[in-house]
């Protein structure tokens, strides 16, 4: 669910709510009660989860037979890679 930036037009208090993306706008200041106008905000930033994502996570040295095949077959036996003997 998304996290939306208000202000109010009255008081000028700038409050967040996470509502979901379905959920009505609020109307009145949970501060004074006065109107207030939901402003555009600059968005989430990207979540990266699981391995992979950093330097660390690469394996370094030479990979296991069969690791360049797609569907772990080594050698001849490998019918969807290119350049394969078949």
């Amino acid at each position: 669910m998304p996290t939306y930036e208000y202000e109010c037009l009255k008081c000028k208090e700038r409050f967040e709510l996470f509502q979901s993306i379905t959920a009505k706008p609020v109307k009145a200041c949970p501060k004074c009660r006065g109107r207030v106008r939901r402003l555009i905000s600059a968005g989430s930033g990207i979540i990266f989860k699981g391995s992979g994502f950093y330097a660390t996570d690469y394996r370094k040295g030479k990979k296991p037979d069969g690791a360049s095949c797609p569907l772990g077959q080594k050698g001849a036996a490998c019918q969807s890679c290119p350049g394969q003997v078949k």
